[in-house]
């Protein structure tokens, strides 16, 4: 197990549980409910992989006070955009993941890796972002 790995993944859970506060303050009925599951998603990840960092030795790893967002979020479209950013950016924490890991630790990459692109395609639809799909999700 990488447990650094895990730790990056780790971080990037939290800061994306951090953003969808943005995301979920900007958005309305069914918008408002996808930006709860996938907030919830993501804390359900953070808890996962939280236990496994503590039982690989890697300790508690805290979430910052506040995250920078990386652009202002002022209506429906730039939430939408910025759920787009979050899920990409968790998706990359977990690709690196996949590469470092194997058995267990590597399932929850793979899963989380497909999670997230799939969130992101979902979001990018919703605020009619092209492209919807990338072809690597989560890379540079």
């Amino acid at each position: 197990m990488s447990v650094d790995a895990l730790r990056t993944a780790l971080q990037a859970e939290h800061a994306a549980i951090y953003g969808y506060g943005a995301v979920g303050a900007h958005l309305t009925g069914d918008l408002r409910e996808v930006a709860r599951q996938a907030e919830n998603a993501h804390r359900n990840r953070r808890d996962e992989v939280a236990l496994r960092v503590e039982a690989g030795g890697g300790g508690f790893v805290a979430a910052q006070p506040a995250y920078a967002l990386p652009f202002e979020v002022t209506d429906a479209r730039s939430a939408m955009a910025l759920a787009v950013r979050l899920e990409e950016g968790s998706a990359g924490a977990w690709r690196e993941v996949l590469s470092a890991t194997d058995g267990d630790d590597r399932r929850l990459a793979l899963d989380a890796l497909i999670a997230c692109a799939v969130m992101a395609t979902r979001w990018r639809k919703a605020g009619q972002i092209e492209p919807l799909t990338l072809p690597f999700p989560g890379g540079v």
